[in-house]
């Protein structure tokens, strides 16, 4: 059984999986960072210094009465919240993750077409009658002596 495991972990797939999931990971770190660090403060100083992760309503109060300056002094009191801000930014992180990955797959694209050669424009045509090869201007065929459609 552990052999087993072991050939299925092994497997091309399995391995191009985990390195995409870690991969994804980090870079799911990444735009958090960006959403959080470097698009958010600038929205908020626009807006009147609106910090958005502490944006949120109370549904209860905790032991100690409110209001509370953060959700982590409202957690920390015991109160129950509704997170508006952090769900914004978690939003702006889903939007800016589809755009990455939009983009890094149409490049893949761009780069597929790329690699694929447009068929080569034919030199040369087929004589209907010897089935010799003949250049493609040609309007007599030079083994045979046909006469050929033009084109």
């Amino acid at each position: 059984m552990l052999k087993e495991f072991k050939e299925f972990a092994m497997r091309g797939n399995v391995i191009d999986m985990a390195v995409g999931i870690i991969i994804g990971a980090a870079f799911g770190t990444i735009v958090n960072s960006l959403v959080q660090d470097v698009i958010m403060p600038p929205i908020g100083l626009l807006l009147g210094n609106v910090d958005f992760t502490n944006i949120f309503a109370v549904l209860k109060e905790g032991k100690v009465a409110g209001p509370y300056a953060s959700i982590a002094m409202a957690k920390e009191a015991g109160a129950v919240t509704i997170n508006f801000g952090v769900f914004l930014n978690t939003i702006i992180s889903f939007i800016l993750i589809a755009f990455a990955v939009f983009f890094l797959i149409r490049m893949i694209n761009n780069l597929k077409r790329q690699e694929e050669a447009p068929p080569a424009v034919p030199t040369t045509k087929e004589c209907l009658y010897c089935f010799s090869s003949v250049p493609i201007k040609a309007t007599r065929c030079p083994n045979c002596t046909s006469e050929l459609k033009a084109g």
